[in-house]
């Protein structure tokens, strides 16, 4: 399958099984991932299983399911933390919004300051909310 159809699977349930194998980073079974994310039963998460094996995603060695292929479109992974990139644009922006209001602050105060500062402004509550808006969906 391609990455986008692979995507496109990527949803719900589903998702949170994928998420689950990429953090904890160990091969894991049906029954452990059922436990872990409270499904109803093993069928349930054989289903998802399935479809992410289809997809390329998951492969299975010796009766347990390991990540095949990692997706990550917003986010980036650091040992088992997945983050998303947005939080290090935030920062970034806050950095230079820092940097604007208490290292280059004019002795007298004019428009073109005002206006990088409010530009600047706009960039850090763009990025903050792109961040909160992926940490909040939990999508990749």
């Amino acid at each position: 399958m391609s990455d986008r159809e692979s995507k496109e699977i990527l949803k719900g349930t589903t998702l949170e099984i994928y998420r689950l194998l990429l953090k904890t980073n160990k091969p894991l079974g049906i029954r452990e991932i059922q436990r872990a994310l409270n499904l109803s039963s093993p069928s349930q998460a054989q289903y998802h299983l399935n479809k992410l094996e289809e997809a390329g995603l998951l492969k299975r060695e010796m009766g347990n399911y390991v990540i095949n292929k990692v997706l990550l479109e917003n986010c980036v992974r650091i040992s088992r933390f997945l983050i998303p990139r947005y939080l290090f644009y935030s920062i970034f922006a806050i950095a230079i919004l820092l940097i604007e209001v208490v290292l280059l602050r004019p002795v007298v105060l004019n428009r073109e300051f005002f206006l990088f500062v409010a530009a600047t402004l706009i960039f850090v509550l763009i990025f903050c909310y792109e961040t909160a808006r992926v940490w909040l969906k939990r999508s990749l």
